[in-house]
């Protein structure tokens, strides 16, 4: 039996990559085995030191499922592929697989004086996914794969926000160098309003 969409086993195999991106993402949340833990004040004494971790590990939660979130629709706008589009998802799973290590960076550094280059290599990611999504949206409209008109609508404002995204990402990346915390907690605004521009974007 055919398949009912062209780009069935293309989706099948992007939900696995973000499945693992995900996981990989809480394996260095952990207390060190060097933690000495005698009471139990010791044991919330070493939680409070790895929440710079989980705070990042939200935020990196957050942008990979509101990345896959998007994705799925995105897949649903077209009936067709190419061998550009395949190139250029491709390109855009590198940037999400690669998350989890800058995550790692911010998870245990960002309270330094050492967060810059976690900070700045974190927002360059970012500026990378956005390239995908660029190189994704911009393909699926040059080689005519949506089903409709509503569709190729829908891929151009697509292609609007990831060119927005690599403006604000990359600035971001640079302003790092001087102001990496300032930079983490607006990083962290952003996405949350991604998060909401997405949920109302859902109930529309």
């Amino acid at each position: 039996m055919p398949e009912p969409n062209a780009n069935t086993r293309l989706e099948a195999f992007c939900d696995g990559v973000f499945a693992i991106a995900l996981t990989l993402l809480i394996i260095d949340i952990k207390i060190p085995s060097t933690a000495n833990i005698n009471s139990t004040a010791d044991l919330w004494l070493a939680l409070k030191h790895i929440l710079p971790s989980i705070s990042a590990f939200v935020l990196s939660l957050i942008i990979i499922l509101i990345t896959w979130v998007n994705h799925h629709a995105s897949l649903k706008l077209l009936n067709r592929s190419s061998a550009s589009f395949i190139y250029a998802n491709g390109f855009m799973l590198l940037a999400i697989v690669f998350i989890p290590f800058p995550t790692s960076l911010m998870g245990e550094y960002i309270l330094t004086d050492h967060a810059a280059p976690a900070v700045i290599l974190y927002n360059f990611n970012l500026a990378i996914l956005a390239i995908g999504w660029i190189l994704f949206t911009g393909s699926a409209l040059k080689d005519h794969l949506g089903r409709n008109e509503k569709s190729v609508l829908e891929n151009r404002n697509s292609l609007k926000y990831a060119f927005f995204a690599f403006v604000i990402y990359s600035f971001f990346a640079i302003a790092a160098i001087w102001f990496p915390l300032v930079i983490a907690i607006v990083t962290t605004l952003t996405w949350i309003f991604w998060l909401i521009l997405g949920l109302k974007a859902r109930h529309e």
